[in-house]
């Protein structure tokens, strides 16, 4: 292969590129962020109150009577966002069951992770119901430039045509479709 041939996409790439260009792909098809975001909410609100912090020779334990409640809710967070990732159908029941997940982590697992957790599931939740599925652009076909019999392309409307031809009814517009919003009303 010279210099001057340019590598074929997909076959001559590099592998990293390949697998950027394909996770790239696959987390624009879906609420990535959100998952991630529900995710790393429930990691804090599970591992606190089984966590012990060691200053020195002093162990402070900071587990609670609820660190049974504590870890449910961060597995199930966790359980959440990941269907975020694989089951994007599932997106409002996730950022709805999320966001009443961080909601009552308040009180069962030390302040929902020390807020750490909380906010985390709260702003993932909340990305997960507001995220909607992109649609792809169509494929616009390239038109043919055709020339009429009068020499004109076609297309274009002649510098002569009568205005009055044409139907003036605005009765089915809306500012939904295209209109400027005058006759929507009623």
């Amino acid at each position: 292969m010279s210099a001057e041939t340019p590598a074929v996409p997909g076959r001559d790439e590099h592998y990293l590129r390949v697998l950027r260009r394909h996770f790239r792909a696959w987390r624009g098809a879906r609420p990535f962020w959100a998952g991630l975001f529900v995710i790393l909410g429930g990691l804090p609100i599970a591992y606190f109150p089984y966590a012990n912090l060691q200053i020195g020779h002093l162990t402070l334990a900071m587990s609670t009577t609820a660190g049974a409640g504590s870890l449910i809710i961060g597995v199930l967070l966790v359980v959440l966002g990941v269907s975020l990732w694989f089951q994007k159908h599932v997106r409002t029941f996730a950022g709805v069951a999320a966001i009443l997940l961080a909601l009552v982590s308040i009180p069962v697992s030390n302040l929902g992770g020390f807020l750490i957790g909380f906010l985390f599931a709260l702003v993932g939740g909340a990305m997960a119901v507001a995220w909607a599925p992109g649609v792809p652009p169509e494929p616009q076909p390239a038109q043919e430039a055709t020339v009429k019999q009068d020499g004109a392309p076609e297309g274009v409307v002649p510098a002569q045509a009568d205005p009055v031809d044409e139907p003036n009814d605005l009765s089915g517009t809306s500012p939904a479709n295209g209109a400027n919003g005058r006759h929507s009303a009623g």
